[in-house]
C-alpha cells in the first residue's frame, strides 16, 4: 500500500545503511515508519510504499519497501527541513530567519540565488554558499539513491555506490551499469545485468562482456582461491554467464579479453599447459612476492658465533634433546634470510620456534611473531610465552579501494626476524603485505603444515613456495608429542600417510560412533554434544565444536546449527532475537564471523579499543536489540564488537562450522560428522585437517566405509596460481 506524510521526527537513523525509525504526520495522525531511508530531514514530504506490521514492543508500524521524496512546500515544513541537521550550522532560529525573509520561495533562493541568503542576519556569504552546497549534495544523493532503489538496488549498496561516484552516479550507471562490478564491493554481474536489462543495453555490449570477465575472475578467487583462470576455461564460463545467442560468442569474448589486456586490466601469461589470464592486481602482487622471496633466499643472517653452540646451550637450559632434523631446521632458520619449517601435529614445530626465539633474543635480535588468525596468534602466544599478533594487527592493515591491503610502507617492521605460524592459512593479499613490511636485512621464518587445506582466500602460498624449489624447506616427520594412551596425533599422521586410523574406542581421546544414515548421524552428534561429551569431558556443551565437511544436507553445517540451537539455546521471552535470512540469531548464541572486516570497531576487557574482526573468529551474542536492529558479540579473545545493519550478515551460528572455516583453530573437543558425500569434498586432507583441530578429544560420527574412502581419496582441487612459476623464473634471472 502507499501512504503520504510529512516527517515530524527522526527517532533513529543508522548512518551506515540508512535503517531509520521515522515519525510521520499522515492525514492528521502520527505514525511510525521503519525501514531503509535515503537521507531525509524533518519537514520533508514522503510517499512510502509498504505495509503495516505489529511490533511486539512498539505496536503498529509501517514497514517501508520504497521511499519517494518531495520538497517541502509550507513555510513550517521548510523550517523543519532546514533545521533538521542535514545543513551544517543551520539551527531552528537561523532556519526561521531565512524563511521569514523568503517564505515559500526559500528553496528556490537556496538553489539558484544563494548569495541572497547573506541578507539574513547571522549568515555570511561563505555560509550562504555552504548551505547551497549542502542543498545540492543532499538533493543529488537523494535523487541518486531513489534512482538506484528503483533499479532494485538495496539502500546499503546504493549509498556505497553514491560514495564512489557522487553526483555522477546516475550518469555513470545509466551509461554503463557494468562498471559497478569493477568498482563497487557487493555488486555482482547478475545485479548489474538486471539494471542493464532495464536500461535496454544489448546482450553483446562490450561493457557487458567486460563485466562478465571481471566477475568470473573475481568469483574464481572468492569461491575457489584461484589467482588466474586458463583462458579457455574463462571464455567458457563467461559464455555460460552471458548466455550469448551469437554463434561467434566465444570469438567475441576472446576479443574483449585482448582489449582488456591492452587496457591494462588483465595480464595474459603463456604457460606450458595453457594461457593464464589474471586481473592485473594479482599479476603485480605475485610478481612482487616472487621478487622478495628470491631476494631473501640470497640473504644470509649475520651470525657471529656457531649456531650449534647456541642450540646445545638451549638444550642444556631447557633439559631437552632436539632431534637432528630439529637442529638442522633451527640452524637453517638462523642462517637463511627465508625458510620453511613444515610438519604435522606433534612433530616439534613449536619447540623449534621457541629455540629460535631464545637464540635470537640472547643475541639482542628483535623477533616478531604472527599468525593469519586471532585464534592462531593466541595459540602461538600460549605455546611460546611471547606476544604474537595477527598479521593484520601487526601491520595495522586496512582494506583499501579495489580490495588491496594498505599500510604505511615507509614504516617497516622493527624486527630482525619475523616468524609466521600457520602459514598454510595465509592468502596472497596478506602475505604480500607482510613481505612488503620487512625492513632491509630482516629474515622470515614460515611455519606450517603443508598437508592442511589451503587458505580460504586467494592463492596457495605455502604450497607454491615449497613447489618453487627455491626456498630452503625443513620437513619434520618424527612425532614427539604423544601420550601412550592418546591417539589423536598418531591417527592424524596415519590418515595423512593413507592408513586407516585406529577406531577401536580403547583410547581416552579418539572415538568412533558407527552411523550410516544422515538422520542417525545428526541425532548422534546432537546427543554427543548435549549429553554424553559434557559428562565425559566436564566441559559445557558450547565448548564442544562440531565440524562438518558440507554446508548443505541433513548432517551439514546449516541444519546441524539449527538443531543444536534448538537444543542448546531454545527461544524464550527473556532472549531477544533477530532473523537474518534463514538464520535466527538469539541472545546467548555461539557465532562465527565469516569475512574479514577491517573497519569493525571493538573494545577488549581492559577497555582498549581498535578495529578489525576476522574470518573465523568465534564468539557469543551478549546483547540483542531487535528494533535497531543490532547485536553485540563478545569473542573468545575478549574483544566485544557491535553489529548493525550492514554488518549483521557477516555472522552466522557456530555450534557447527565447516572444516574449512575451522582452519587455524584448536578446540578442546571436536565432533566430526561424516555423512557420505561428493569425492571432491570428502578427501584425505579434509579429514586430516578436521582431526588436527582437536586438542583433547575427537569423535568421528559416520560409517567405517566413509572413513576408509576419505583416507584413500587423495583428490585435491587444483588452485590456479603462478606464484611458484614466478619464484622459479626470478631465481633463474638472479643467477
Amino acid at each position: 500500500m502507499e501512504i503520504n506524510g510529512s516527517v515530524t521526527d527522526i527517532i533513529f537513523r543508522n548512518q551506515e545503511n540508512g535503517y531509520s525509525v521515522v515519525e510521520l504526520a499522515c492525514k492528521g495522525k502520527l505514525l511510525t515508519a521503519v525501514g531503509k531511508f535515503p537521507p531525509v530531514t524533518e519537514g520533508q514530504d514522503l510517499v512510502l510504499e509498504g505495509r503495516f506490521v505489529i511490533n511486539r514492543q512498539f505496536g503498529e508500524q509501517f514497514a517501508v519497501d520504497k521511499v519517494s521524496i518531495a520538497q517541502p512546500t509550507s513555510e513550517e515544513s521548510i523550517v523543519r527541513y532546514l533545521s533538521g541537521g542535514l545543513f551544517k550550522g543551520v539551527g531552528e532560529v537561523t532556519a526561521r530567519n531565512i524563511v521569514d525573509n523568503f517564505g515559500t520561495d526559500t528553496l528556490k533562493v537556496i538553489e539558484h540565488e544563494p548569495a541572497r541568503l547573506a541578507q539574513v542576519k547571522g549568515i555570511s556569504l561563505k555560509k550562504a554558499m555552504e548551505i547551497n552546497t549542502s542543498f545540492h549534495y543532499l538533493r543529488d544523493m537523494q535523487d541518486a539513491i531513489l534512482f538506484l532503489q528503483e533499479l532494485d538496488i538495496g539502500l546499503n549498496v546504493a549509498i556505497r555506490i553514491y560514495k564512489i561516484y557522487g553526483a555522477e552516479t546516475v550518469k555513470i550507471v545509466k551509461n554503463n551499469p557494468y562498471k559497478l562490478v569493477e568498482d563497487v564491493d557487493g555488486v555482482g554481474f547478475l545485479t548489474a545485468d538486471k539494471i542493464a536489462s532495464g536500461l535496454g543495453i544489448r546482450e553483446d555490449s562490450r561493457f557487458r562482456i567486460t563485466a562478465a570477465v571481471v566477475h568470473t575472475l573475481k568469483e574464481a578467487t572468492n569461491k575457489n582461491g584461484h589467482t588466474y583462470l586458463p583462458r579457455q576455461l574463462l571464455v567458457r564460463e563467461c559464455k555460460k554467464l552471458l548466455n550469448l545467442q551469437r554463434l561467434d560468442g566465444e570469438q567475441v569474448i576472446d576479443g574483449v579479453i585482448d582489449d582488456m589486456e591492452v587496457a591494462g586490466k588483465l595480464v595474459c601469461i603463456n604457460t606450458p599447459e595453457h594461457t593464464a589470464v589474471l586481473l592485473s592486481g594479482f599479476y603485480i602482487s605475485e610478481r612482487a612476492i616472487a621478487g622478495t622471496i628470491v631476494r631473501l633466499t640470497h640473504m644470509m643472517m649475520p651470525l657471529e658465533i656457531s649456531v650449534k653452540t647456541d642450540i646445545s646451550e638451549y638444550e642444556r637450559i631447557n633439559k631437552i634433546s632436539l632431534h637432528e632434523n630439529q637442529k638442522k631446521a633451527v640452524e637453517g632458520c638462523l642462517k637463511h634470510g627465508i625458510c620453511v619449517v613444515t610438519g604435522g601435529p606433534g612433530t616439534g614445530k613449536t619447540t623449534i620456534i621457541k629455540c629460535i626465539i631464545s637464540i635470537l633474543k640472547a643475541r639482542k635480535k628483535k623477533v616478531a611473531l604472527c599468525a593469519p588468525t586471532g585464534r592462531a596468534a593466541k595459540r602461538l602466544t600460549e605455546a611460546t610465552g611471547e606476544e604474537a599478533k595477527t598479521i593484520h594487527r601487526m601491520l595495522d592493515l586496512s582494506f583499501g579501494e579495489g580490495g588491496i591491503f594498505t599500510f604505511d610502507e615507509s614504516t617497516k617492521l622493527d624486527a630482525d626476524v619475523v616468524i609466521v605460524d600457520e602459514v598454510s592459512m595465509c592468502d596472497e593479499y596478506v602475505f604480500s603485505a607482510l613481505l612488503s613490511s620487512l625492513k632491509g636485512g630482516a629474515g622470515l621464518v614460515m611455519v606450517g603444515d603443508k598437508d592442511q587445506l589451503p587458505s580460504v582466500g586467494a592463492g596457495n602460498v605455502l604450497a607454491d613456495v615449497i613447489k618453487s624449489g627455491v626456498v630452503p624447506v625443513y620437513y619434520l616427520t618424527q612425532i614427539y608429542r604423544q601420550d601412550e594412551h592418546s591417539l589423536i596425533v598418531s591417527n592424524a599422521h596415519a590418515i595423512n600417510n593413507g592408513k586407516m586410523p585406529v577406531i577401536d574406542n580403547k583410547s581416552r581421546d579418539f572415538f568412533f560412533s558407527s552411523c550410516e544414515d544422515p538422520e542417525e548421524i545428526l541425532h548422534t552428534v546432537i546427543d554427543m554434544v548435549t549429553k554424553r561429551l559434557p559428562g565425559f569431558t566436564c566441559l559445557p556443551a558450547n565448548r564442544i565444536q562440531v565440524l562438518c565437511p558440507m554446508k548443505k544436507g541433513i548432517a551439514g553445517v546449516e541444519n546441524m546449527n539449527a538443531k543444536l540451537q534448538e537444543t542448546l539455546n531454545p527461544p524464550e521471552k527473556s532472549k531477544p532475537e533477530i532473523r537474518l535470512g534463514m538464520n535466527v540469531l538469539r541472545l546467548g548464541d555461539k557465532i562465527i564471523h565469516t569475512v574479514n572486516n577491517y573497519d569493525l570497531e571493538w573494545t577488549d576487557e581492559e577497555g582498549v579499543t581498535g578495529s578489525g574482526i576476522y574470518n573465523g573468529d568465534i564468539g557469543y551474542i551478549t546483547a540483542v536489540n531487535p528494533t535497531e536492529p543490532s547485536l553485540t558479540v563478545t569473542f573468545e579473545d575478549g574483544k566485544t564488537a557491535k553489529y548493525i545493519q550492514g554488518s549483521l550478515d557477516q555472522i552466522k551460528p557456530a555450534y557447527a562450522v565447516s572444516v574449512h572455516k575451522s582452519q587455524g583453530c584448536e578446540f578442546p573437543v571436536v565432533v566430526i560428522a561424516l555423512p557420505k558425500g561428493n569425492y571432491m569434498i570428502m578427501t584425505r586432507n579434509l579429514l586430516y585437517t578436521a582431526v588436527t583441530r582437536a586438542k583433547s578429544v575427537v569423535v568421528l560420527v559416520g560409517s567405517k566405509q566413509t572413513v576408509a574412502n576419505m583416507v584413500s581419496n587423495t583428490y585435491t582441487t587444483r588452485r590456479y596460481s603462478l606464484l611458484a612459476d614466478f619464484i622459479s623464473e626470478r631465481e633463474k634471472g638472479h643467477n
